[in-house]
């Protein structure tokens, strides 16, 4: 076996492994709540050593949150797939299909993590921490679409921007309790933001 072929047969058994201990751990909190559960507690449910445990998540946090690894490069990847014609504002919002894939793939744990995520205070700020990184991707994305070297104010508002709607989007459905669609509170959140398209401002008149 070559060693690229042993690198990447060692890449898929870590990535299982990691999501094994995800699995392990996002059982234990909901069932116990996450202060609750020590990470001696998760090796010990997951059958490994603390310190193996610790080699896969420094953190319980990252434990959680490991699902959503790669969000900035899969969001990137689909915003640059786009039509070239299409306006910033809808290809970012044709792109976030991909975050909504995982919550349509299993509806329930979906939610369960979601209400996790935001009702415990670490979790929701290690969350938005994470967040916070896929921003770049998105402007990036955003500045190669238009042939530019690097993202404009504006396209930074609009990465910003179409983040802030998922998180809103994400509040509204866990608030329904999983009952309202996603995908169509998404592009509900969208549409009170419409897109802007580049051309003259009309001044206003005096008084006005």
């Amino acid at each position: 076996m070559s060693e690229a072929a042993r690198g990447s047969t060692r890449e898929i058994a870590r990535a299982a492994v990691r999501a094994e201990l995800t699995r392990v751990a996002l059982e234990l909190f909901r069932r116990d709540g996450f202060a609750q559960v020590t990470l001696d507690d998760l090796a010990r449910a997951a059958g490994v050593s603390r310190s193996t445990f610790l080699r896969y998540f420094g953190t319980k946090e990252d434990a959680v949150l490991a699902a959503f690894d790669g969000s900035d490069l899969r969001l990137a990847d689909a915003l640059r797939a786009r039509p070239a014609d299409e306006d910033d504002w809808t290809a970012l919002r044709r792109a976030l299909d991909t975050v909504l894939v995982r919550y349509r793939q299993d509806p329930a744990g979906s939610l369960a993590t979601t209400r996790l995520v935001r009702e415990t205070p670490a979790l929701r700020a290690r969350n938005l921490e994470k967040q916070y990184t896929w921003r770049p991707a998105l402007e990036a994305a955003l500045a190669e679409r238009a042939g530019a070297e690097r993202p404009t104010l504006a396209q930074s508002v609009r990465a910003a921007a179409a983040l802030d709607c998922l998180n809103v989007t994400l509040d509204h459905w866990l608030a329904s309790d999983g009952e309202l669609d996603l995908v169509r509170l998404l592009d509900e959140a969208f549409t009170a933001l419409p897109a802007r398209r580049p051309g003259k401002t009309k001044k206003a008149g005096r008084g006005q």
